[in-house]
């Protein structure tokens, strides 16, 4: 009995009276089987430990229930900070998408007005086109105009002026005017 209650731990022990009274069945049947003695069954009716026995079993077992309450404690923060980070990665990956939404969106608008106010040159640009060209005018209005755009230019602030060729032919025109 001693060898068999030595092979278990004790909290086994006190739970496992089967396991021993098979184990102490098959010991006994054998030691007795040559005085022909044949052991049908054993029976262990009770276990009672001595009370340091049962201190101990104490111990261990708050010892053991210390050590799972620890064990789920740190899963579930485990599971709480993985909650916590795809929570945190989902929020990102939406506002990252909300993001570039309104860049699209910002883009789309700019695009449209840019062209809006490229439509609006071009026909301002038509506008100006058509009335000169109903005017008819003469090379002389246009050597005037021409000029008159020149000082606007040498005005400003600029540093390096840009004469067309043309300037002689404008100032050949005006001689012949008398200006």
């Amino acid at each position: 009995l001693r060898n068999i209650i030595g092979e278990l731990d004790l909290d086994a022990t006190l739970t496992s009276r089967d396991i021993i009274n098979t184990k102490m069945r098959a010991i006994l049947d054998e030691g007795t089987d040559k005085w022909g003695i044949k052991i049908n069954r054993v029976e262990l009716k009770n276990i009672m430990p001595p009370a340091q026995i049962i201190e101990a079993m104490e111990k261990q077992m708050r010892a053991e229930r210390e050590r799972r309450e620890s064990i789920l404690r740190a899963e579930g923060e485990k599971r709480s900070a993985i909650l916590n980070a795809e929570g945190e990665k989902e929020a990102n990956i939406l506002q990252a998408e909300g993001e570039r939404e309104a860049m699209v969106r910002r883009a789309k608008g700019e695009a449209e007005s840019i062209l809006l106010v490229q439509r609006a040159k071009a026909d301002g640009i038509k506008a100006v086109f058509s009335a000169i060209k109903e005017m008819e005018p003469t090379q002389e209005v246009i050597s005037i105009r021409a000029l008159e755009a020149l000082e606007k230019i040498a005005d400003g602030q600029a540093t390096k002026l840009v004469v067309p060729t043309e300037v002689a032919g404008i100032l050949g025109s005006l001689q012949l005017l008398g200006l």
